[in-house]
């Protein structure tokens, strides 16, 4: 997904690098050192508590109203009894001795700040018993043996950094710099959650939303920036990154402007030779999709027809998912109506079938076609007829092109779909028409 949103990272599981591996279950040797390194010092130990009894601490703090917290009750097991237990495979645990004296530490963006950890929590685990780290070894120990300079993470860390500096210390380690990021909150300020389902950037991606126009919504949203607008590109972002400027409050993501984030970098990219291209096959691929066996005419899946059509409806669409959606979908499917349709707007539809046929012979001699040019090719066509009125001409030029009754201009129907294509549909109406008599 960072691929695909063009922030591709420098080192990953996918793409390697010099400080690998990437997965931490490809890692645990390494945190198994550092842990192992912390007990030999006396700076952890080993926790043999039950989940029962930390069960029971737990529920007696809340009955008291205190914050849960472990006793710290093995850090003081003697070394004999320590052995035994190891010696019998009891499972236990590593914890890390929190010590108070905690340094203040210059956050990038909240600043100075210290929180004497030992004097509101127990001692936290940093080995589980299934071998694996949890967050706070394993953060220092990647950060610190992959060479991180800056931690940038989100400001719910600010409290535990101290924690952090503390593992730091004890390993004889030199921290990097920190800087915590206020959090992407929804409009009405509650916590983007996982089980909202919709905010994977995975759904994103299907619904058609570009990835330049959700860092532009994020970034928007956001702080950070020496100015702020709609519509910056990567290139304009990086160039006008400033953390002096992010600010501590959390950032509200309004969502519903997506689609009009969406609409701006659709026109850019429509405009940009290289990147329709990708738009063309990312069309393809959904109208192949969604309709499948229903289209009858490969020529909809040529890329200069999807080019043709995605230039004309630039500004009206806020994503290429829209064009497959059922009021398109005669720019790839040809569509039905039924005869009460067209006999209820005019009695002259034969006329007006023919009118259209010659037009579009008329208009075959491979010049192209443009929406200004066939607005006054409608208006001469439908003087030609005896009593239909100009606005019931185009609503059955609408009907046999589209099957439905709204939608863009005719004019721009006729200029998506061709010559050829429009002439094919107008003789279908008279087939029609003649099976009726």
């Amino acid at each position: 997904m960072l691929e695909w949103a063009g922030i591709p990272p420098d080192e990953s599981p996918r793409g390697g690098g010099q400080y690998g591996p990437y997965l931490q279950s490809q890692r645990l040797s390494l945190y198994s050192q550092a842990a192992d390194s912390l007990v030999q010092t006396g700076k952890a130990y080993h926790c043999f508590c039950s989940q029962q009894r930390l069960e029971l601490l737990k529920r007696d703090a809340l009955r008291s109203g205190q914050t849960p917290r472990y006793d710290n009750r093995c850090r003081h097991l003697r070394p004999d009894q320590v052995e035994e237990k190891l010696d019998q495979k009891v499972p236990h645990v590593i914890r890390f001795r929190l010590e108070s004296g905690v340094e203040p530490f210059n956050d990038l963006v909240f600043g100075w700040n210290r929180h004497e950890v030992a004097q509101v929590e127990g001692d936290p685990v940093v080995m589980k018993a299934d071998g694996f780290p949890t967050y706070h070894l394993a953060n220092v120990v990647d950060d610190h043996l992959m060479k991180v300079s800056h931690v940038l993470r989100g400001s719910e860390w600010l409290i535990s950094t101290s924690k952090h500096l503390l593992l730091y210390r004890a390993l004889g380690w030199k921290p990097p710099v920190f800087g915590h990021l206020p959090l992407l909150l929804n409009r009405d300020g509650s916590k983007l959650s996982k089980r909202q389902g919709d905010i994977y950037i995975q759904s994103f991606q299907r619904s058609g939303a570009l990835p330049e126009a959700l860092l532009d919504i994020t970034t928007h949203c956001g702080s950070g920036f020496n100015s702020n607008r709609v519509g910056r590109k990567m290139e304009e972002l990086i160039a006008e990154f400033n953390p002096s400027k992010i600010t501590t409050h959390s950032a509200l993501l309004d969502l519903g402007k997506l689609a009009e984030f969406n609409k701006i970098h659709l026109q850019q990219r429509i405009d940009d030779a290289v990147q329709r291209d990708w738009l063309v096959r990312d069309l393809q691929g959904r109208i192949q999709e969604v309709y499948g066996t229903q289209v009858q005419d490969q020529d909809v899946l040529q890329p200069d027809y999807i080019t043709r059509v995605l230039h004309l409806r630039k500004g009206h669409i806020s994503s290429v998912s829209d064009l497959v959606s059922s009021e398109y979908s005669y720019l790839w499917v040809r569509p039905s109506f039924s005869d009460q349709q067209m006999a209820a707007l005019s009695s002259e539809i034969q006329h007006i079938a023919t009118l259209v046929i010659r037009l579009m012979e008329g208009l075959k001699g491979g010049e192209e076609l443009t929406v200004d040019q066939l607005s006054v090719e409608l208006k001469t066509l439908a003087k030609k007829t005896s009593n239909t009125k100009y606005r019931d001409v185009m609503k059955i030029i609408r009907l046999a092109l589209s099957g439905l009754q709204q939608g863009p201009s005719v004019a721009e129907m006729m200029v998506s779909l061709g010559p050829s294509e429009i002439t094919h549909r107008f003789n279908r109406v008279l087939q029609q028409l003649s099976r009726q008599h």
